[in-house]
């Protein structure tokens, strides 16, 4: 199949959220492989990690090269991640890639465009405040993975520092001190740009607004800053996309994702 000639989306905002995220993407990356169409990051550190370890595609790849490209990017590894942020080189390569054996999830990228919160109330936390917090949420959401791989995914937090010229950590804390909820935030003011990832709650304090306060302080933070373009992810079929719709948050892309394991 033939990608059609790569045309800029009409979006300004999701061409600068695409932007944004590739920037991240390579910044944070202990190394990078460029090829045709895009590039694999990857970071030896943090190997377990997705996340840490994947193929980009923001270009125009030949679709049916791409399995072998990618097989050559991650040979060291153990899974195959592809994430493909336009929708028709997506759908082009999504044949081939369903050959060789993967699956295939969307993500979707959604902007806020409500107002800005009048309350925060979260803080600013480092890695050591949230290791334990983000260790128990790992073994929630992963029962079955061993403890080096809950360590991955706690430890690649320290990568992100990388990821963009400021990179906040934010918490939400119980009445006896304890982190309750958290998220990640990137702001870039040089493109007035900024996204909020990885935003989690605590199992014993599900239902008690501590997310909301974490969401409305990283809000609130990223307009004080200067950035217009406000955006985080979720996954397409999975419930927080409505939560985050209800709090001024709406879909303006998508980033297909390719995995094999």
């Amino acid at each position: 199949m033939t990608i059609p000639p790569d045309a800029p989306p009409a979006d300004p905002e999701l061409r600068r959220i695409r932007a944004f995220l590739a920037a991240f993407t390579r910044r944070q990356a202990e190394r990078t492989v460029d090829f045709p169409g895009g590039f694999a990051a990857l970071d030896d550190t943090f190997a377990l990690s997705h996340g840490n370890n994947h193929v980009l595609v923001d270009g125009t790849p030949d679709p049916e090269a791409l399995p072998a490209v990618v097989d050559g990017a991650l040979s060291h590894l153990a899974h195959r991640s592809v994430y493909i942020p336009d929708a028709a080189v997506a759908e082009a390569c999504a044949g081939p890639l369903t050959e060789a054996g993967y699956r295939r999830s969307i993500v979707l990228l959604m902007r806020h465009g409500g107002p800005v919160p009048e309350r925060g109330g979260a803080r600013e936390v480092d890695l050591p405040a949230l290791r334990g917090p983000v260790a128990e949420s790992w073994r929630r959401f992963l029962p079955d993975a061993g403890a080096d791989v809950v360590h991955a995914l706690v430890e690649r937090r320290a990568a992100r520092r990388r990821g963009a010229d400021d990179v906040r950590f934010l918490a939400s804390h119980d009445a006896y001190g304890e982190v309750a909820s958290w998220a990640d935030l990137y702001v870039d003011p040089a493109t007035g740009v900024a996204q909020i990832e990885d935003l989690v709650t605590a199992a014993a304090h599900l239902g008690q607004g501590h997310a909301g306060v974490v969401l409305d302080t990283a809000l609130r933070l990223s307009y004080a800053a200067g950035c217009t373009t406000v955006f985080l992810s979720a996954l397409a079929d999975d419930w927080p996309r409505h939560w985050y719709e209800r709090r001024g948050f709406a879909p303006v892309g998508e980033v297909h994702c390719f995995e094999r394991f």
